[in-house]
């Protein structure tokens, strides 16, 4: 169970309540009653730490659930990060804000719970999803504040609850405490405009005028950006849709966590809808202040929600997402644990104007025991090769560059006594716009100007995060146990194989806790 599902779903509150005994307003106010323990217990910490499943260099909290990431940021010399979490299950719910530390994006220090539901207050059904409010002496947040509604104030349809953009801010050096305004910066959509949704503000700052996208969308129109004006980052005007969908076929009626930001010489706006994050690029009306899209695509073919960017110290564009289970919420309660931050991306734009991606390089300190298999035109030596490359303890980085042609061939990642391999990419021999297929999803190849295609592949736990060309990227959740170490296979046509590499990736904690 998870937010979206909640809201779209007539039957998630009775799913909630079979899964935790109460009504959902009765669930979020015990669990207010008293501060969460974050501490874990001596069983539940030796579970966590000996589950195969559980990812070792991905960022996620020490236990339970966890969603969207919210407010990612360089902040005096440290990143911080904040994500949706649920201190008191392993399920959707009563959601908080998590806050973890790091130096480098690679290692990460969990720190004390940032934002809690406050009972009574505006935020009392949950603090979901926000952003960076730029500008301004201290760190400032603006997040979505759920409340109980009558039907007539409701922005989730049917569901009673109301959504608010709230602002907070620290004065910490560290964020550790926040000070919530004591009023929400808006309390709702716009006198007379009926939406599908308000919520995951995205503010910018432009000269001495702050912006703000809001998620919504129109019923049997389409999703939309809502654009909002500031002069002081408190008093908003509401204007018109900065960007919104003609058709909900293709892009649903509500767009969820919106992000919009420029790159080289254009502007990028991302946002959620129907399970899946859609990149637009294009150009900034900055007199008309809309965004008119030239090109677009989907940023993720897989278990990938809820992407948020921010800027590093090193002027980079870093992309964050939220890598979302498959399992169910019965399977997620044994485990203990739920969710992961997907590894962060450097965007950039391409010469044919579309998004480009790679895993931050800086993971490469990561690697151990690299080896590599140059060009082989015998399938036997490519086999006995791939053998001795094993990845162990299921973390490791697969460098494979090949030449699509006229013939079929095929990766495939296997444990020892498996029938299904855990990951296959298979290509078809296609000519034309040559593509392989992971499950049963297409992802076009973009080779280089000799022909040859890559394939990034890191494997951590039950998550693997394709990526081919730096172009097209896919989010899996493997669930299929194994022992032993996993080895790799080569189907098909070898003389289309250039190269693999295996690396083993070091552990980012000793105990699975990143931490």
């Amino acid at each position: 169970m998870n937010r979206r599902r909640f809201l779209v779903t007539s039957a998630a509150t009775s799913t909630l309540c079979a899964l935790h005994g109460n009504a959902y307003s009765r669930l979020v106010e015990s669990q207010q009653a008293a501060v969460p323990k974050e501490e874990l217990s001596p069983t539940l910490r030796e579970k966590l730490r000996r589950d195969p499943l559980r990812p070792q260099f991905h960022l996620l909290p020490k236990a339970n659930w966890m969603n969207d990431p919210c407010a990612p940021q360089f902040f005096r010399g440290h990143y911080h990060m904040f994500l949706q979490y649920n201190p008191g299950a392993a399920v959707w719910g009563d959601m908080h804000w998590a806050h973890a530390i790091s130096p480098d994006l690679i290692h990460w220090k969990h720190m004390p719970l940032a934002l809690s539901p406050t009972l009574g207050f505006y935020d009392a059904y949950g603090c979901w999803t926000g952003s960076v409010l730029p500008g301004g002496e201290a760190a400032s947040i603006l997040y979505t504040g759920v409340t109980k509604s009558s039907v007539e104030l409701e922005t989730i349809r049917g569901k009673g609850l109301r959504e608010v953009q709230c602002l907070a801010t620290s004065m910490d050096p560290d964020l550790r405490t926040w000070k919530k305004l004591d009023k929400p910066v808006l309390d709702g959509p716009p006198p007379g405009l009926k939406v599908t949704g308000f919520r995951d503000p995205c503010p910018w700052k432009d000269g001495d005028t702050w912006y703000l996208g809001l998620g919504s969308g129109f019923h049997e129109v389409g999703g939309a950006v809502l654009l909002y004006r500031s002069p002081d980052g408190r008093n908003w005007t509401y204007l018109h849709p900065l960007a919104k969908g003609s058709n909900p076929a293709d892009t649903g009626e509500m767009w969820e966590c919106p992000d919009f930001f420029p790159l080289k010489d254009k502007y990028v706006l991302l946002y959620s809808a129907k399970r899946k994050v859609h990149w637009e690029v294009g150009t900034f009306d900055r007199r008309e202040l809309v965004f008119h899209s030239e090109t677009r695509g989907l940023l993720d073919h897989g278990s990938y929600y809820a992407a948020k960017s921010m800027v590093d110290a090193k002027g980079r564009r870093i992309l964050w997402g939220w890598v979302e289970e498959t399992r169910s919420p019965a399977e997620c309660e044994v485990a203990g644990w739920a969710g992961a931050m997907a590894l962060p991306r450097v965007l950039t734009l391409g010469t044919d104007n579309e998004l480009r991606m790679e895993v931050l390089p800086e993971l490469q300190s990561l690697r151990s025991n690299v080896q590599t298999l140059q060009k082989a035109h015998n399938s036997g030596t490519v086999g006995a090769a791939l053998t001795r490359m094993p990845i162990q303890n299921r973390a490791g980085e697969i460098v494979c560059t090949f030449k699509a042609g006229e013939s079929a061939f095929g990766l495939e990642l296997r444990a020892g006594g498996q029938a299904a391999p855990l990951f296959a990419m298979k290509y078809d021999g296609a000519k034309d716009k040559p593509s392989v297929t992971i499950d049963d999803k297409t992802l076009p190849l973009s080779p280089d100007r000799d022909g040859i295609s890559t394939l990034n592949l890191w494997m951590d736990g039950s998550v693997i995060e394709s990526f081919f060309d730096n172009k097209e990227a896919i989010t899996a959740r493997c669930y299929a146990p194994s022992s032993g170490n996993l080895h790799l296979t080569w189907t098909g046509d070898t003389n289309a194989l250039e190269s693999v590499s295996v690396s083993g990736v070091k552990l980012i904690s000793n105990d699975r806790l990143t931490s």
